[in-house]
């Protein structure tokens, strides 16, 4: 079905009614579904996941190899040039192979020989991840050495030059991690935590699951889907030990994620806390590196010298760190030969031994491990109630494990997390989030050091006393800021746009998503290092002043343009100045005729849609645009960027307000736009926003006239307890909270069309909450449509499933529509 010949134009279409032009659409818009779904989201060939050598030389980054190639390859930007580290296709990895593991929803549990490890899986599958080959990497202390799995398979490579080398391993490894002296390699597999000497490939088993629901060095399912804590150990800086997280989720309520498509399958077995019931029981542990037990790698025997770093020594006669406490005869850095007990620094694991030491807190009472790390001044963890109202952040003795609080917030919501918090400076002074009704502040060493307005979203990076951090004054952009003791505040991205920053060495990568695309721009940001000339892919740049940000170069992006461009105009709408942008077809001429209105909204925590950038979604936006659709966006209550205060108001009621603030956009667009056709109003969404899609045809009819709601949570009591009890409480001390916010129980309500699109292997959403909406409208007698997505987990990954997925959205709507 066309525009031209549609129901946008068929007999008895008013006159009023604005007419498609065929040829324009054509011309515009109907090769963007295949490329939208072909770029993954216009992912491909964006470089991301940038980290800066703490020299400032180096910059590492993960990049496909183009708008088609969902192949991540890793690259270093070194000198002005740029060089790729690790391709997957030149180590003769099967890209299409890892393709299909990942969307094969059945997947078996057994990782064989270049399988994609179950846990891989289900961490590509939190991160929302698109690409395949290198999505993720870590690297030692000086980025030198740095580590990779593939399929399962450990990769090494050195930065100053070398081949990479497979490092065989004692099973299918995830999440591998330089230590910071760049001679171990830590990962997991099968739920045990272990680490190889890349100089003679010894493997040694730190820890082993005592059974088959414990995992060492893995994060639990809401720590990696709710709080963003994607990992579960972290080396000490002295690469002697580990700080290592036990999960045992044996109390926890089994999912079974079975695929219909695929009867033959055995179900996938999630272990999932909906909220009100029992959690995974996360404990930590610090564990010597020298104790472990020796296991033999799978496959061949690693060479004696594979990747060491150069001029090192090997096994007993290991090089420590300048002061830090190394086996009993081990040559220290400076070449003087060390005592068995040196002085280590502050903060250091030498009073652990060569014992493993438990880390103790009143678990029962925080039950929840939001963050932990390792600086210099020892073990640093965060540690949250169940409720959420209390989070204290605690110092570790890496001796005895014993703990003490250097920080409390309390909440009576919830006490906000913010990512990259806690952390400290040099000098041990901690950097915090600070909350006041109107802004989110940083606080550094109990000094507030953000004016209001300014509302702070993430601390990227700590180097002396330095915090960059990002953050805005206008919801509708997030910028790069540094703060430092001797200059303040000084904002690092200009323009425009959505940006984030990594930093070392006084080198600062500005990355992000303007208006016209994505940037990443490598700068110099003293005043550590005033005198700087780097030949980039741009211009040179004069030496400035000492403190003075300078573009040196730029990373390129291999991303493809879409072949429709949004023309979003923003707007301030209704009393509560609501964020939104407004996208009409390029097409279309104001006063020729009206048009019919569509909400694309998400709506809930965590997410903005309304901002100035060219992000996937204002892509998807205009396109239903230009295929007829006068499309409203708008941020309201409950989303970031406007303050703990507005992102509160929907304690207790998700629902109320953010349904509330949708209809008052409506409306308040229609008084600014008179071609805006208020008969024919449409509503979509995935996740929250197909939760908000779905409750406005249930409870405003008299507003919207047909839905399609994707992945929508129905009933909250299925969803997680981390995510969920923050905005609602517990369910079984405050049961209306959930029966107020929620859709089942109101499926009587429906008068109006409804599509409900739910991926079948989606362990986020799952599809009962699709499932048991459905039943109780047919057993009301509410007409309504369901689209199943065999395979498919909450961010359906298929190019033609998400292709033609859009265009069976436009066509349900434009019928509904056409019969209002």
């Amino acid at each position: 079905m066309t525009p031209a010949d549609g129901p946008f134009r068929s007999p008895g279409t008013a006159p009023e009614t604005a007419d498609v032009p065929a040829a324009s659409v054509d011309r515009n818009s109907a090769a963007f579904p295949e490329q939208y779904a072909r770029t993954r989201r216009f992912s491909l060939g964006v470089p991301r996941q940038f980290g800066v050598s703490p020299d400032g030389r180096r910059v590492l980054f993960v990049r496909t190899g183009g708008s088609s190639d969902p192949v991540g390859r890793l690259w270093v930007y070194e000198g002005g040039v740029e060089r790729v580290l690790i391709d997957p296709v030149a180590l003769g990895a099967d890209p299409a192979a890892e393709t299909a593991k990942i969307t094969e929803a059945a997947e078996s549990t057994q990782a064989g020989e270049g399988r994609l490890p179950e846990a891989e899986r289900v961490r590509r599958e939190r991160a929302r991840e698109f690409s395949t080959g290198v999505v993720a990497y870590a690297a030692d202390a000086a980025a030198r050495v740095v580590a990779c799995a593939l399929s399962g398979a450990l990769w090494v490579v050195r930065t100053d030059g070398g081949a990479p080398v497979h490092v065989p391993a004692a099973g299918p490894a995830v999440g591998p991690r330089p230590s910071p002296d760049g001679r171990l390699v830590a990962y997991v597999t099968g739920g045990s935590l272990h680490v190889v000497a890349l100089e003679d490939g010894k493997d040694r088993q730190l820890a082993a699951p005592e059974g088959p629901d414990v995992t060492y060095g893995l994060p639990e399912y809401v720590a990696a889907e709710s709080m963003g804590r994607s990992r579960g150990y972290w080396w000490a800086p002295d690469s002697r030990h580990l700080l290592v997280a036990r999960v045992d989720t044996s109390g926890v309520e089994r999912r079974y994620i079975s695929d219909p498509a695929h009867p033959e399958r055995p179900p996938r077995a999630v272990a999932y806390p909906a909220a009100g019931t029992a959690n995974a029981e996360v404990s930590l542990h610090i564990l010597p590196v020298a104790a472990s037990r020796a296991v033999a790698p799978s496959g061949a025997v690693a060479a004696s010298r594979a990747v060491a770093p150069t001029g090192t020594v090997a096994a007993s006669r290991a090089v420590a760190p300048t002061g830090t406490v190394a086996a009993s005869r081990a040559v220290a850095a400076s070449g003087t030969v060390a005592a068995s007990r040196a002085v280590a620094p502050s903060g250091s694991a030498a009073d652990a031994g060569e014992r493993r030491v438990d880390v103790a807190w009143d678990r029962a009472a925080y039950t929840y491990l939001v963050s932990a790390g390792w600086d210099n001044h020892g073990p640093l963890i965060g540690v949250q109630t169940r409720d959420q109202r209390t989070l204290r952040t605690l110092a570790v003795d890496p001796g005895t494990g014993a703990t003490r609080t250097l920080h409390e917030r309390t909440d009576p919501a919830w006490t906000e997390i913010v990512p990259g918090t806690p952390a400290r400076t040099a000098s041990g002074a901690l950097v915090l989030p600070e909350d006041t009704p109107g802004t989110r502040h940083l606080n550094v060493g109990g000094t507030t050091v953000t004016p209001p307005g300014l509302q702070v979203r993430e601390v990227v990076a700590v180097e002396g006393e330095r915090v960059w951090f990002t953050g805005g004054e206008e919801p509708t952009a997030v910028h790069a800021w540094r703060w430092a003791p001797a200059d303040g505040l000084t904002r690092l991205s200009d323009g425009p746009g959505l940006f984030t920053a990594a930093a070392g060495g006084g080198t600062v990568v500005i990355s992000g998503l303007t208006p016209e695309g994505p940037v990443a721009e490598v700068r110099s940001a003293g005043p550590d290092r005033p005198v700087t000339r780097v030949r980039g892919s741009g211009p040179d740049t004069a030496d400035g002043p000492a403190g003075t940000v300078r573009t040196i170069g730029t990373i390129a992006s291999l991303g493809e343009d879409p072949v429709v461009t949004p023309r979003p105009e923003h707007l301030l709408l209704g009393r509560r100045e609501l964020r939104a942008a407004l996208y009409l077809p390029s097409w279309y001429e104001p006063g020729t005729g009206t048009l019919p209105v569509l909400l694309s909204p998400y709506g809930g925590p965590g997410i903005q849609l309304a901002v100035r950038a060219r992000t996937w979604f204002a892509c998807v936006a205009q396109w239903f645009a230009e295929e007829g659709f006068a499309v409203l966006v708008a941020d309201g209550r409950g989303t970031p960027g406007r303050g703990p205060a507005w992102e509160k108001a929907v304690h207790g009621d998700q629902l109320t307000p953010a349904l509330e603030d949708q209809t008052d956009a409506l409306h308040a667009a229609a008084a600014r736009f008179a071609d805006l056709d208020l008969s024919r109003v449409a509503i979509r969404g995935w996740s929250f926003g197909g939760f908000l899609a779905a409750a406005a045809v249930l409870h405003r009819p008299d507003v919207f006239h047909a839905a399609v709601a994707g992945a929508a949570p129905t009933d909250q009591r299925l969803y997680d307890t981390h995510w969920k009890e923050r905005f609602l409480g517990h369910p079984r001390e405050t049961p209306d909270h959930y029966t107020r916010s929620s859709l089942v129980g109101h499926g009587h309500l429906l008068r109006r069309p409804l599509l409900l699109v739910q991926g079948l292997a989606d362990d986020n959403v799952a599809p009962a909450h699709t499932l048991r909406f459905s039943a109780e409208l047919l057993a009301a007698g509410r007409p309504h449509s369901v689209l199943p997505l065999p395979g498919a987990g909450h961010a359906p990954t298929d190019p033609a499933v998400n292709a033609n997925l859009l265009r069976f959205e436009r066509d349900f709507l434009r019928s509904a529509l056409d019969k209002n």
